[in-house]
């Protein structure tokens, strides 16, 4: 039985493993870049990337992702952002 439970997560961690690497590379608020930014880029609390790792290891690859992507289409000038923790 844990054998099946362990494959059927391999995807997530996968996703969620792309995220960390996008953190610590690219990410305007985690990663290298963040020296060249010095407030928050993100209006949003989690960020997107925070909420996208959040939103994967709790509901799956397919519903997480999904959440993860009305997310990011939210992420713009005329949203006000705020505190949007994973539901």
């Amino acid at each position: 039985m844990s054998l099946l439970r362990f494959l059927w997560y391999i995807p997530r961690r996968i996703a969620q493993g792309f995220i960390v690497i996008y953190q610590h590379t690219l990410s305007p608020d985690h990663g290298m870049m963040s020296v060249f930014f010095k407030y928050r880029v993100c209006i949003f609390h989690p960020t997107c990337s925070e909420y996208g790792y959040e939103a994967i290891g709790k509901y799956g690859l397919l519903k997480g992702g999904m959440k993860t992507a009305w997310r990011i289409l939210r992420c713009n000038p005329w949203n006000h952002g705020g505190h949007d923790p994973v539901k």
